[in-house]
């Protein structure tokens, strides 16, 4: 089975087929259950309060996020778990948000600097409790953390602010490619174990040893890593069809559009958009998204809103009218350009769902 656009649906819109969607909450609970992780999904995928019920009832243990700004909407809508996978650079302004929301869910944030612990103990000095921090680590992405090596340093200048260290983590980036899921998930593994080892050899606990993307979690292994914060796996898109971290059949998430245009026979136009699809390209994929029941055709070029999709020589192009459902290159991006996701079973929307954490980027 393979996502569609419910019959009589206004385009373009984000869809969501819910079958699809409880079928890969559960799997992955499942399997981090089976190999003894803590789940903490990323929201930032999402960013919806009824989707994040899901998840917790599903057995997550809390959430992950990306912003201040997400945190304060989820923890609005009674999520008591929350972290902040990011290293917090804090104003004043942020700094009085960031003391208000410690106090009424359990709260961790990411540090990656003996600077911005230092920064960050300043701006929550004033807290009835000490802030908890996870200690970031590059793992083999280059993108934010520290080596292993420079761990210690880091949770010892975190303790010396007043924050309380409570493990590192990573996000293996480097891990989205088609044969570099498996080798990205080892370096995970060795670079949150040697920089765990080395906050405990200056007598400092790291209970937390948090990785797993999306595509690096379906090869973790227990033993090292105990929690998963993966995030694209609750709809997949088009990239991870393409990594092999899903199927097609996976894909719980789709633009519905309309074909507008049919200007040659082997190109048609779709109603959805750059402001629908995002702008993200992929090495893996061709073009600018998947089109499921089209195998062959490629969404060659994206306006705000047209999508310009060639057929390969032979395939007649649908008929104008036509709906179609379009999975996207980066799933996160394009739901942050909705207000709301429709949600569909068996080929009838029987929700609504609010995307309220859109724009939530400060």
């Amino acid at each position: 089975m393979t996502i569609r656009p419910p019959a009589g649906v206004s385009t373009p819109a984000l869809v969501v087929d819910a079958d699809i969607l409880e079928r890969n909450i559960a799997r992955m609970a499942d399997r981090a259950r089976a190999h003894g992780f803590a789940l903490r999904p990323h929201a930032k995928t999402h960013k919806s309060p009824r989707l994040a019920e899901l998840q917790l009832r599903a057995g997550a243990t809390g959430l992950s996020v990306a912003t201040l700004g997400e945190a304060e909407i989820f923890a609005d809508a009674g999520v008591e778990d929350l972290f902040i996978a990011y290293p917090l650079w804090v104003d004043d302004a942020k700094a009085r948000r960031l003391r208000s929301l410690a106090e009424r869910v359990t709260l961790s944030v990411g540090v990656d600097s003996a600077e911005g612990a230092a920064q960050l103990g300043r701006a929550v000095r004033d807290g009835a409790r000490p802030l908890q921090v996870l200690i970031e680590i590059d793992s083999g992405h280059h993108r934010t953390g520290v080596a292993p090596d420079r761990a210690a340093a880091v949770a010892r200048a975190a303790t010396d602010a007043g924050l309380l260290v409570r493990g590192v983590f990573t996000f293996p980036g480097h891990g989205y490619g088609p044969e570099a899921r498996e080798s990205a998930a080892r370096d995970e593994e060795r670079a949150l174990g040697d920089a765990a080892r080395a906050i405990e050899g200056i007598g400092l606990a790291a209970p937390v040893i948090s990785g797993g993307s999306t595509p690096t979690a379906g090869t973790a292994r227990a033993g090292v890593v105990n929690e998963l914060r993966p995030g694209v796996y609750v709809f997949n898109d088009a990239t991870q069809v393409a990594l092999g971290s899903c199927t097609v059949q996976d894909v719980a998430l789709a633009a519905a559009a309309t074909v507008v245009s049919v200007p040659a026979p082997d190109r048609f136009v779709l109603d959805a958009g750059s402001k629908i699809l995002g702008t993200d390209t992929s090495s893996h994929v061709p073009g600018h998204g998947l089109l499921p029941e089209l195998p062959g055709a490629v969404v060659t070029s994206l306006s705000e809103h047209h999508a310009v999709v060639t057929v390969e020589p032979g395939t007649v192009p649908p008929r104008p009218g036509s709906l179609l459902a379009v999975a996207p290159n980066h799933v996160c991006t394009a739901v942050n350009l909705a207000d709301e996701l429709l949600v569909t079973r068996g080929g009838v929307v029987v929700d609504r769902w609010a995307v309220a954490a859109r724009g939530a980027n400060v």
